[in-house]
């Protein structure tokens, strides 16, 4: 009930409509009521006193009757269907609203398939819940009272009989609607895990043909298409057996009727007119009862799905802003580390990070695999919160900056560039409105232009999903053109040319040089040979900086750094390496 008045709520600033919705409800409620009523004079007036004038008059009304009806019933739905999807598309909203101020932890955690199955599978159940169940649910109980009260008026006694089993059908809707509920969260949860599936088998094709793996990829869909299978039969048991037992219920009660009513006739007691009035309105009765049922189920299924989107919706992001923070202006770029450490999940990734990093200053971070070097960047532009330690730019506290002044001055390049499907245009110009001369003068300095130009459409050219239809050089250099847009004064290059060949690294590093121009640079480098023009190396080791220093004062010592750099250049004596920070001619 928490949860059904939850999704309620949703719907009060719309209550003209809803209200507008009820009012046609009741009358259309009412027509139906009337039309059982009819019944009497129908039988009374035509069939046993075989009155002319009533045999020309009631058609009619009855014709104006079921007119009016649905007249009352197209609006209740129109309104209702309004309503409805208003709140689907307010919580849809709400949802990725919810789901973009999570952290980095959130989405590393989450399947991809899992979000996007909150976003469009659980909401659309909701809408069945919200609008057509509530109406079908209110429409049902207003005809319910509607017929009673024809039927009542009709015959009283009658009436005690019938609605003596009227209780027995309440149990199975609640017994019955306990087991959906809990069913239906059970197969919210495992279509988002289908949907995992998918995303990562559809967007893996390459991986899954290049290992011949389609076949095994058709077993494990196999395994997981018939778990959902098993589960939807759960659901359909019980749907399957909630009507026979319904109308095991029914029977009885209009067996009954039929028995006292029909002896109440042959004494005289009764006409044939009130009688099968009295039972058309409690046939008439018993549809709006055994659609409750129905509609009870979908409306478990619809809880089940809003308690999946309801706990995203009220999940507190990790990484908060302050209510008294301010935004962060003629940013110079000088970043502290004071002490910093940092912890992911119960794994200390970082720790007591001591680090200044100046103004205009190109910094490179270097060390094995898994020891805490994208990490570390990550903690700038706060992706992740720091365990412990201060972290300040310009001498301020990021926890004291709002999130968007801080990372509206950092730009970002990364090793898998991501390109929206979306023009050359919209994503060099990213959530702004492009400005034509800017923009020319980014992709210029970025080395982009001429190739742009040379594109079957020029900066209208659609990029694809991911990028799909550039060159990892093109994909690069878009990225460099977007950060040179963005014109942010601190740059992170996380391992940004390490997935390139020879030839389009070379292509990228001039696109580089324009970049780092008075901006404080932080790049994470794979290849050691590619930093060392850089103004400072640190070298990571466990989550600590254990050396520190340029290229050549580092090789004069004994150390990871030397190590390193050796084993690198015997794996690859024979490549040449453009090194960043160096012009190329």
């Amino acid at each position: 009930m928490d949860l059904y008045l939850r999704l309620i709520k949703f719907a009060l600033p719309y209550k003209t409509r809803l209200i507008l919705a009820m009012a046609f409800m009741s009358l259309c409620s009412g027509a139906q009521s009337l039309s059982a009523y009819l019944v009497k004079p129908v039988m009374d007036y035509i069939f046993v006193n075989k009155d002319m004038t009533k045999l020309y008059i009631i058609p009619g009304a009855v014709v104006l009757l079921f007119l009016i009806k649905g007249i009352f019933e197209y609006l209740q739905g129109y309104f209702i269907g309004y309503v409805g999807q208003r709140v689907v598309t307010d919580i849809r909203e709400l949802v990725f609203r919810s789901m973009q101020k999570q952290p980095l932890s959130f989405f590393d955690k989450t399947p991809t398939g899992s979000n996007i199955s909150r976003i469009v599978n659980d909401t659309a159940l909701i809408q069945s819940t919200v609008s057509d169940s509530v109406a079908a649910i209110l429409k049902d109980i207003l005809s319910i009272i509607g017929l009673i009260a024809v039927a009542i008026h009709m015959e009283w006694k009658l009436s005690l009989i019938a609605f003596v089993v009227l209780p027995f059908s309440i149990y199975p809707i609640v017994t019955f609607g306990k087991r959906l509920r809990k069913i239906g969260f059970n197969l919210q949860r495992y279509i988002a895990r289908l949907t995992s599936f998918l995303h990562e088998t559809i967007t893996g094709q390459r991986i899954v043909k290049a290992f011949s793996m389609e076949e095994y990829e058709n077993k494990r869909f196999v395994v997981e298409n018939e778990t959902l299978f098993r589960i939807v039969m759960k659901r359909t048991r019980i749907r399957a057996l909630s009507h026979p037992v319904m109308e095991v219920i029914g029977g009885v009660a209009i067996g009954a009727v039929i028995l006292y009513g029909g002896r109440e006739v042959i004494l005289g007691n009764s006409t044939p007119g009130t009688f099968f009035s009295f039972m058309t309105s409690l046939i008439m009765l018993y549809e709006p009862i055994k659609k409750l049922n129905k509609e009870n189920h979908n409306i478990q299924q619809g809880l089940a799905a809003s308690q999946r989107v309801f706990e995203l919706i009220d999940r507190k992001p990790e990484v908060q802003e302050k209510p008294d923070a301010r935004n962060l202006e003629n940013v110079q770029g000088v970043i502290d580390f004071s002490n910093v450490s940092f912890r992911y999940d119960d794994k200390m990734v970082l720790n007591n990070i001591n680090l200044r990093i100046e103004k205009n200053e190109i910094l490179a971070v270097v060390g094995k695999s898994g020891v805490g070097k994208t990490t570390l960047v990550n903690l700038i532009p706060r992706f992740y919160d720091i365990t412990s330690g201060r972290l300040e730019v310009d001498g301020n506290d990021i926890h004291d900056i709002t999130l968007d002044s801080l990372r509206r001055n950092i730009a970002l390049v990364t090793q898998d560039v991501i390109l929206f499907n979306d023009t050359i245009r919209s994503n060099i110009a990213y959530g702004v409105e492009p400005d034509e001369e800017r923009l020319f003068e980014a992709t210029r300095m970025a080395f982009a232009h001429d190739f742009i130009l040379k594109l079957p459409k020029g900066y209208d050219t659609v990029a694809g999903e991911k990028g799909v239809r550039l060159s990892g050089g093109q994909k690069q250099r878009i990225a460099i053109a977007r950060a040179l847009y963005k014109n942010a004064p601190i740059l992170i290059l996380d391992e940004a040319t390490s997935s390139l060949d020879a030839q389009s690294e070379i292509e990228v590093q001039k696109a580089f040089e324009n970049l780092m121009k008075g901006r404080t640079t932080i790049i994470i480098a794979h290849r050691l040979s590619t930093i060392i023009n850089a103004h400072r190396i640190i070298v990571l080791d466990k989550g600590a900086i254990v050396q520190e220093g340029t290229h050549t004062s580092l090789m004069e010592q004994e150390g990871p750094y030397r190590k390193l750099y050796e084993i690198q250049f015997k794996a690859g004596a024979r490549k040449k390496v453009i090194p960043i920070g160096k012009k190329v001619s």
